[in-house]
């Protein structure tokens, strides 16, 4: 039976990808990471495709414009730009999909497991955390995808997000394109990535038609923490209704939906 896949993909998860330049348009460097991050997507989508599946990828980095569109293979359906969506990343997964797949993602903010670890924003946010655990992007976009009834299946990236991502969801595939260490980067040789990320995804394809992915249920409250850079943030967080301080640069709320999550998220980072 033909199925639908959604891929969400980012940049600084990506084979090579080691400094901010890299991943800032007209940043030096940054034509090789957004050609790689395209190669590493065409490559999942190619065993999506040769399974006889469908396939949308999602642009998900900076300007949302990175994906070198004709490096994808024929049939894919790509989005770029903003969509004004509360899943950002994630806009236009619907309940329609079959799984979703990550390319390219990175650690978390709080964590050294990548010289370019952050979430959502490295210069509005320190960390966040969701009901007590520290939230990768991986985390955040996993959780909306839940709230679709739709499971992620995979995830390629730095070694720190790939074993994040299996202790959150065991049995997860995943392929690690570099072991970060302090402010370098230890990569796989690129073609390699390519080669290993379309083998596990191939896989993948093969599993899910076997046994399908479940969706798990949402926690009912989702209490979100976030610490930012600067105090002025907290005493702005503090105006909206719900909003409490931990301390002088964390502050807390308690949401009953993923939506209203992001809502206040976004509040916080102005």
């Amino acid at each position: 039976m033909k199925k639908k896949y959604f891929i969400s993909a980012d940049i600084e998860g990506c084979c090579d990808v080691t400094s901010w330049h890299e991943c800032e348009v007209g940043g030096v460097g940054y034509s090789e990471a957004s050609r790689q991050m395209s190669l590493e997507v065409a490559a999942a989508c190619e065993a999506i495709l040769e399974a006889g599946h469908e396939v949308v990828v999602r642009d998900g980095h900076g300007t949302a414009k990175n994906i070198i569109h004709s490096l994808l293979p024929k049939g894919v359906k790509l989005m770029r730009g903003w969509a004004c969506h509360p899943g950002t990343m994630m806009a236009g997964l619907d309940s329609t999909y079959d799984g979703v797949l990550y390319i390219g993602y990175h650690a978390p903010g709080g964590s050294d497991g990548s010289p370019l670890a952050h979430t959502i924003s490295s210069s509005h946010i320190n960390w966040i955390k969701v009901n007590g655990q520290l939230a990768s992007e991986f985390s955040l976009n996993s959780l909306y995808a839940e709230c679709q009834g739709v499971a992620p299946v995979f995830i390629s990236g730095d070694a720190d997000i790939c074993r994040r991502a299996e202790d959150e969801y065991p049995g997860i595939s995943t392929v690690a394109t570099k072991d970060c260490r302090g402010n370098s980067t230890f990569n796989l040789h690129p073609a390699d990535v390519c080669d290993a990320i379309k083998a596990a995804v191939a896989e993948v394809m093969v599993r899910e038609e076997e046994h399908p992915t479940a969706a798990r249920p949402v926690p009912e409250k989702l209490v979100l923490e976030v610490n930012v850079p600067q105090h002025q943030q907290v005493r702005s967080a503090l105006i909206h209704p719900g909003v409490t301080q931990v301390d002088d640069h964390t502050v807390q709320y308690t949401a009953d939906n993923f939506t209203e999550m992001t809502l206040i998220r976004q509040f916080i980072m102005g």
